[in-house]
């Protein structure tokens, strides 16, 4: 199910998906054209603006993905394994997230243990 999340949401950044709004409104104009009024056109217009935000948001993730991708191979001693765990799940990555914070946080308390 997170996988299929996922890729819908990809999907919906795809040019594709204004095609989909086209013929979904095609076929409500076809089978049900008394129904199409104000409240219609302002749920279609409420829809291309999804799109458009989610293609904006998209596309300004995938940039920031792959100036840190660039910043990765470039660093010595970066893991590069991290240029792909944008593949993973979104609970993956924050399970990820959570996991480098707490060694984060261990090595800050064993560096203050320290320098008691």
């Amino acid at each position: 199910m997170q996988s299929l999340l996922t890729k819908a949401g990809t999907w919906m950044a795809q040019p594709s998906a204004f095609g989909f709004v086209i013929i979904y409104l095609v076929l409500w104009i076809s089978l049900d054209r008394k129904s199409f009024d104000f409240h219609g056109a302002i749920a279609l217009i409420t829809l291309c603006m999804t799109l458009l935000i989610q293609r904006s948001e998209h596309r300004d993730t995938q940039a920031i993905q792959a100036k840190l991708d660039e910043l990765l191979r470039v660093q010595d001693g970066a893991r590069t394994d991290l240029t792909k765990i944008d593949d993973q799940q979104p609970e993956q990555i924050e399970a990820h997230r959570n996991k480098a914070r707490a060694k984060d946080e261990q090595k800050t308390t064993s560096k203050m243990k320290g320098t008691k």
